[in-house]
Order: C-alpha cells, then sequence, then structure tokens
C-alpha cells in the first residue's frame, strides 16, 4: 500500500509538470493546453477511483482548458487530499458484555 501511495505521488508530480510545461511555450502552449486536457482528465480518473476521481478529473480538466492555471498542481493537490487532508473515520470501539 505504501508502495502504491508513493507510485501515485511520483505520477501525479510528473502530469503535473507535463501541464506546466506546455505554459513555457509560446503561442503554441495554449494550444498543447488543449489537447492535454482531455489525457489529463483521463489520468486523474485511472489514478482516483469513485465519486471523488470523478470530480478531481473534471476539475483537472477544466484548470488545463483555462489560461494562466497552469501553475496550480492538480495532481499533487489530489494525492494531498487523498492521503494527507482527508479525514479516515474513527473505528468504533463496542464493548460487549456477558449478561451478568
Amino acid at each position: 500500500m505504501k508502495n502504491e501511495k508513493y507510485k501515485l505521488l511520483r505520477k501525479g508530480i510528473f502530469y503535473d509538470a507535463v501541464g506546466m510545461a506546455t505554459m513555457a511555450i509560446p503561442v503554441i502552449g495554449p494550444f498543447l493546453d488543449l489537447l492535454w486536457a482531455p489525457l489529463a482528465a483521463k489520468k486523474m480518473s485511472e489514478m482516483y477511483k469513485g465519486t471523488e476521481g470523478k470530480i478531481a478529473s473534471v476539475l483537472v480538466f477544466v484548470e488545463e482548458v483555462l489560461p494562466f492555471t497552469d501553475v496550480v498542481p492538480t495532481f499533487t493537490l489530489m494525492w494531498l487530499y487523498t492521503f494527507v487532508w482527508k479525514k479516515q473515520p474513527t473505528p468504533q470501539i463496542i464493548e460487549v458484555r456477558a449478561n451478568e
């Protein structure tokens, strides 16, 4: 589990770097973003399953399509949300007593 967790982080940082690299290419960069946005959304939904993955894929698509938002590390933020900030429910301990 721990290896998978950090594998997702490495992939996320790589995808964030690819998204930011398009901003460095004058004139062509915005057009590359139009190509990268659906691919980034697909990768996000593959990396994170369920409703949260679907929401994150929509967010990464919008972030890549909008101009000047390439600096937002969406994949890394999703990893942080999933593995650092998300509150996991605390397991309830139920005390069972035998009939007295």
